[in-house]
């Protein structure tokens, strides 16, 4: 059994002791249930088949910690999250040891024990936790009451609608700032204003506005991009309907869709955005219904007029089309005016006017420098990423035997070594990220950046590699609370200071060899001397990965 070492046990016998009788248990995720990220500063997101780890404080009624954890992960995590509650309880709970510790299983008690023996807990056994039962009832009762993503009556359909968007790829022909205008008049709806995203290959979907007011208040916000709550309140300020696509059963972050193989990993998301309700990912029959009928719209419209639109040309083009009503309305209608009620009359237009507008916008940001093109595609898929330092005997081997290498003056050799980013990959992939490299004018600089993702509030460190044209690169997406990347990245701040700023990038082979992961000198193929940007230097705030990558 692990135990703790000696100076954390001092610092639990330093906490203050308190009258109180904590309940902790571990149990299956209810499907729905929060994630620890809305309980603690811990962040640990939620597993499709794992499993919660709670202590409470029994006498005060509070959730003093909270974390969701894989079923193989074994009772250490239970310490874990016990230890945190005891020394980072979540607000308005203070640090602090409890007199007494009950749990509903023996095992674990028996393994409490042996861990947290001299500390003057008493631990016992019962055959019920009234309190955290009650939070999970309470997690149940929310779950059962939620309603689904779309009305059971047009799921079936509106799905099929959004895949045959996927088809018709908007984003291949639409640039986000060049608006379609759908006119509706109906279920409280004059005209809904489509922005395609995904151009980049980032995300993709479709936004569509209820009003250009707000299409055009959120550009305009995001694009001054001062700061991560100026950016989430634009976000949450939008009036629109949308639906974008998500690679199904794959949780690995920043997955280009374009390059997904198969129509059966993509599922599309629906939802909703309002100033007043916020982001709310699910649609009510009205909602739905509108949206059929839009996407049909949208649909036709491509289908007739998509060899019109050359690249960076957006040509005066309307069309009205007549698209069959939802059962559920036609289904409502007196026998006699079925036949009138079946179609309704949509009108899809492009608006070139405001398309320019909206151009001079972003441009004109653009020259302000405040916002460059950030690219996603020289970093090779499934890449093994790291931080870490080069010895400085190790560095001057590396420079002499490099079949590649970009030089640099006045290294500083101070500190452990030199900083560097490993990018671990196979050899023809290799050489593909090496002549990319070169043929942007060399590696600039290698930065970290803070990012967000205003569709589920997470807060991201994103790395970035700065090219010789003035090309940002993104390298890698790291949670904000990531203990291991947190560790990492004060290790390379620390360093790179120490270096007047000096780092590097080596690109390795072997990457499905014995050496995944520890790269040997043999498969080190590249060597990238450059400088450390700090997000300062930048000046770029806080980037958008999703909607702002579009702008």
């Amino acid at each position: 059994m692990t135990a703790l070492n000696l100076s954390t046990h001092r610092r639990l016998q330093q906490l203050p002791q308190i009258a109180s009788v904590w309940e902790g248990d571990r149990r299956p995720l209810v499907s729905g249930m929060p994630s620890s990220a809305d309980w603690t500063d811990a962040g640990a997101g939620s597993e499709p088949n794992g499993e919660c780890i709670l202590w409470v404080d029994g006498s005060q009624g509070m959730v003093r910690a909270m974390d969701v954890v894989t079923p193989e992960t074994g009772s250490e995590a239970v310490v874990r999250t016990l230890l945190r509650a005891m020394e980072h309880p979540h607000n308005p709970n203070s640090p602090a040891r409890p007199q007494k510790i009950v749990v509903s299983d023996r095992e674990l008690l028996f393994y409490l024990r042996g861990v947290l023996q001299d500390l003057d807990i008493t631990l016992d056994y019962v055959p019920s936790l009234p309190l955290i039962d009650e939070i999970f009832r309470g997690f149940q009762d929310a779950v059962s009451s939620r309603p689904p993503q779309l009305p059971p009556q047009y799921a079936e359909a509106l799905t099929q609608k959004a895949i045959a968007l996927w088809h018709d790829a908007p984003w291949d022909i639409f640039a986000d700032h060049q608006i379609l205008a759908i006119e509706v008049n109906r279920w409280d709806i004059d005209t809904l204003y489509a922005s395609v995203m995904g151009m980049l290959g980032m995300e993709f979907g479709v936004l569509f506005y209820r009003s250009l007011e707000s299409l055009q208040r959120f550009r305009e916000r995001v694009l001054t991009n001062e700061s991560l709550e100026d950016m989430e309140e634009a976000f949450l300020g939008q009036d629109c309907l949308f639906v974008t696509f998500e690679n199904e059963g794959d949780e690995e972050e920043g997955v280009n869709l374009s390059i997904v193989p198969t129509i059966d990993a993509i599922e599309p998301v629906f939802g909703n955005l309002h100033p007043l309700e916020g982001l709310r990912s699910f649609l009510y029959d009205e909602e739905a219904m509108a949206l059929m009928v839009v996407l049909e719209a949208f649909h036709r419209f491509m289908r007739q007029h998509r060899s019109k639109f050359e690249p960076d040309t957006f040509p005066v083009v309307s069309s009205r089309y007549r698209i069959p009503l939802p059962t559920e309305v036609t289904a409502d209608a007196p026998a006699n005016e079925a036949t009138k009620t079946a179609t309704i009359a949509i009108k899809v237009s492009t608006m070139p006017d405001l398309a320019a507008e909206l151009l001079v916008l972003t441009d004109a940001d653009d020259d302000d420098g405040s916002f460059p093109a950030v690219r996603d595609d020289l970093v090779p898929e499934n890449s093994f990423l790291s931080l870490g330092v080069v010895p400085w005997d190790m560095l001057d081997l590396l420079r002499s035997g490099m079949a590649e290498h970009q030089p640099m003056t006045e290294v500083k050799a101070a500190g452990d070594g030199f900083p560097v980013v490993m990018i671990q990959t196979s050899r023809p992939k290799a050489k593909t990220l090496i002549g990319a490299i070169k043929a942007a004018g060399g590696l600039q600089a290698i930065c970290f950046n803070p990012g967000a993702d205003p569709f589920d509030s997470e807060h991201y460190d994103l790395g970035l590699f700065q090219t010789g044209n003035g090309d940002l690169h993104l390298f890698g997406e790291f949670g904000d609370d990531d203990p291991t990347h947190i560790a990492a990245r004060k290790k390379w701040d620390q360093r790179c200071k120490k270096t007047n700023g000096c780092c590097g990038l080596i690109v390795a082979t072997g990457l499905t060899g014995a050496s995944r992961g520890k790269p040997q000198f043999k498969d080190m193929v590249a060597l990238f001397e450059a400088r450390s940007l700090t997000a300062k230097d930048l000046g770029l705030g806080t980037l958008q990965l999703r909607l702002a990558a579009d702008f």
